[in-house]
């Protein structure tokens, strides 16, 4: 499991940018509370590799599926979440880990800890609020 800033990333594939170079399908890892993006771990070196070659080739765009080795499956074994998921469960989801490692915060007594999941729950409980007024607002057309 990917965590970033507490929060368990999120599996998806993206566009990056290396240069001049974009590389399509990147097996990424997304934060949903601060929105950082990393290369998946078990591609990482792949990518590394593709993004030198490309540039030094002067290519402008590739796609990384068609030069991996597939790993398609092992990639999502690592996420608790996946893109494809209704964005809602993903951040009820989020909330209920943060609510968990919170008591376990609180328990080993360290204020710092608390300080940082109270932060990531509000980022969370805002992200859910405008989920629901999303949905209440597509509801009622």
């Amino acid at each position: 499991m990917s965590f970033c800033c507490g929060a368990s990333m999120i599996g998806t594939k993206g566009t990056l940018k290396h240069i001049r170079t974009q590389i399509h399908n990147v097996p990424i890892l997304f934060c949903p509370v601060c929105h950082r993006i990393q290369v998946h771990y078990l591609v990482e070196n792949e990518y590394d590799i593709l993004a030198e070659y490309a540039h030094g080739d002067g290519a402008s765009e590739v796609d990384f599926m068609e030069y991996a080795e597939n790993k398609d499956s092992l990639l999502h074994e690592n996420c608790v979440n996946h893109e494809g998921e209704d964005p809602m469960e993903i951040v009820n989801s989020q909330i209920d880990m943060a609510l968990d490692l919170l008591s376990v915060a609180k328990s080993l007594d360290d204020a710092q800890w608390e300080q940082q999941l109270k932060k990531r729950l509000q980022t969370l409980g805002a992200r859910q609020f405008k989920l629901q007024n999303k949905k209440a607002a597509n509801g009622s057309k």
